[in-house]
Parts: C-alpha cells; structure tokens; sequence
C-alpha cells in the first residue's frame, strides 16, 4: 500500500465520521433561528391579509383565522375565503422553492444551483404554457403532473449534458441557462401564435403570481407539499453525505445513485408543482439557502427546514411589497423576487469567479 493510498483511506475514514456526527446533531442556532423565522412569516402573513381595498387590524384577522368573534361579520367573508388561501399558497410556494433550491445547492455542491436558474421551472412553464394555450380547456389538476414532466425531462437533460461530465459551477450554469433559453424561446413562439385570452392567462401565470389563488389551487398544491417536504427532511443524512462526496457517501453505505436520485426527484417535483400553482417565480430558491445557511450553518438537517421557512417569508413579504408599493395596481411575485434575487445572483457569481 502507498503512502498515498493510505492518506485517501485515513480521510475517507475521518470524514465518514465527521459525516456520522454531523448528520444527526443540528445546528444549537437552528431552534431559535427556526422559530424566530416562523414568528416572522406568521407577522407577515398577518399584515398581508389585513392589507387590501378593505384594511382590517392584525388583530381581528388573527380572531378571524381562529373563528373567534369579531366586531365586523364581513371580516370572515374576505379573510377566510379570499385572502387567507392566497397567503397559505404563497407560504407554501416560497417553502417548496426553499427546499428545492437547497438539495439542489447541496447535491451539486453548487452554490449557484436554483430551479429557475437551471432551466427546471423554465420546463415546468413549457409544458403549462402548452396546455393552457394550444390545448386550451385542461383541469387544473393536470396541471401540476404536466409540469412536473417537463422538469423531470430538463433535470434529465442537464444530468446527461453537465453532471455526468462534470460538476463544476459554471458547466451547470451554462447548460441550464441554455435549456432554459430554449424552454423560453419555445414557450414565446407558442404565445405569439396563441389565442389573445389564452396568451393573456398564460402571461399572468408565466410573471409569477399569487393573485386569485383560492382554496382549490391550495388543495390541489397540498398533496405535493405533504408528500415530497417530508421526504426531503427524511432524507437530510445523505444529503449530507452526498455534499461531502461520492467516496465518503459510499463509505458509510449509501447507495450514491439510488438516493442521489431521489432527491433530484424531490427538488424537481417541488420546483414543477411551485410552477404549477404559481407560475415561475424565480431566484428564492437561491436567495433562501445562503441566507439560511449563514444563520444555522451547513447541516441539512436543520438547513432545509430554516431554507423552507425563510423562502416562505421571501415569498409573503414579495406579495406583500408588490400589493402595497404602487397600490392600488398590484405587482406579481415573479417581479419583486427577480428585482432582488438578480443583484444576488451576480454577487455570487462575482465571488465564485475570484476565489
């Protein structure tokens, strides 16, 4: 044996139980971080339902949630069937692209990685866009299954293209730019040609918004959430693992492929049912993981819970801001998110590139 050969075998070994004690400690800060960021989405849901043609009090909406009494019978009427869906999709929406961000930032150890940088939510798009305008009357609930098959198909594509050959930042930027270049470009030919209505819901849709959201597209969203979310935190040890290496992985039994695997399919589903529901709402799921991840550290364990509650409030205080900045016109989502999220984006790629 080398002294080389034995050098790789004594760090395999030493990050292997580095990897075993980091997988199942958390982070002491992620506790009081978590639920700080909790009590802040709360206050921001809060304030947004309040907000509105017709203000209501914090408190009242609050009693209104809870089904307590209130002064004004009107109260239940516009929080509990017209704003309080629209809030619970938009919290749901920023947690999913939360997480989907994240176990794509740690899969590839890339922290440039997001769905809507990668061209993943520009497939999901693709694939809406053409039920909505050349296929035209489709349920909702084909919908999300639609997208979701047009993110697989982009993540499978960048897997072939980028990850098989490498990993470095920059190859997998390239390439999901240039898929989600091509998505774009197919979906700006099909809104040419497209019927003026159609193209008209489907821009809407395309900007990224949760105007109108009601209680079905909640209902409709939730399974999604209920399923892959956990499935996500479940599987934050080999996440772990896998972003310390293939060989560490291996070493304390992880089957690389099968589990790398999933987790592609998780963040991919999370990110085409966020498009599904909402549009394409671009750049939270890169801004929630680096904020995250500077205030509980590293470990998945508790880096993917604090990512879906700060993507969470990303998305509540960007529908709050696009509601209240030019009232009474109404900005979407997409906009206020791309506005920071692109200055963010660049400061990144500035580091990347100078160290």
């Amino acid at each position: 044996m080398t002294v080389e050969t034995s050098r790789r075998r004594q760090r395999i070994q030493w990050l292997t139980v580095r990897t075993r004690s980091f997988s199942f400690r958390i982070d002491r800060r992620t506790p009081p971080v978590l639920t700080l960021a909790l009590l802040a989405m709360l206050t921001a849901m809060t304030i947004n339902i309040g907000v509105g043609e017709y203000p209501i009090p914090p408190l009242d909406v609050v009693r209104t949630v809870l089904h307590l009494p209130v002064d004004n019978n009107d109260y239940s009427f516009i929080v509990n069937t017209l704003r309080l869906p629209r809030m619970l999709v938009a919290a749901l929406v920023g947690a999913a692209l939360g997480i989907a961000g994240t176990i794509m930032q740690g899969l590839t150890r890339n922290p440039l990685a997001d769905p809507s940088i990668l061209g993943i939510s520009a497939g999901a798009g693709l694939v809406a866009v053409t039920l909505i305008v050349i296929v035209r009357e489709v349920p909702a609930s084909i919908i999300p299954v639609a997208a979701f098959s047009g993110a697989v198909t982009v993540a499978a594509l960048i897997y072939l293209l980028a990850w098989r050959g490498s990993d470095s930042p920059i190859r997998l930027i390239l390439v999901g730019i240039g898929l989600g270049a091509i998505c774009g470009a197919a979906t700006t030919i099909m809104i040419t040609f497209g019927d003026i209505y159609d193209v008209q819901r489907a821009m809407i849709w395309l900007t990224g918004s949760v105007y109108g959201r009601s209680w079905h597209e909640f209902w409709a969203f939730l399974p999604w959430i209920v399923f892959f979310i956990p499935l996500a935190l479940l599987l934050a040890r080999d996440l772990n693992a896998l972003n310390l290496g293939e060989d560490v992985a291996r070493g304390i039994g992880i089957p690389v492929v099968w589990r790398r695997g999933l987790l592609l399919l998780t963040a991919v589903a999370l990110a085409a049912a966020t498009v599904a529901v909402a549009g394409t709402i671009g750049f939270v799921g890169l801004m929630a993981p680096h904020i995250s991840r500077r205030l509980v550290g590293p470990d998945h364990s508790g880096l993917l819970p604090t990512a879906g509650v700060i993507g969470a409030l990303i998305v509540v205080v960007a529908d709050l801001v696009g509601r209240t900045i030019f009232a009474p016109i109404e900005l979407p989502v997409g906009l206020i998110t791309a506005v920071v999220g692109a200055p963010f984006f660049i400061s990144l790629l500035w580091r990347q590139r100078h160290r």
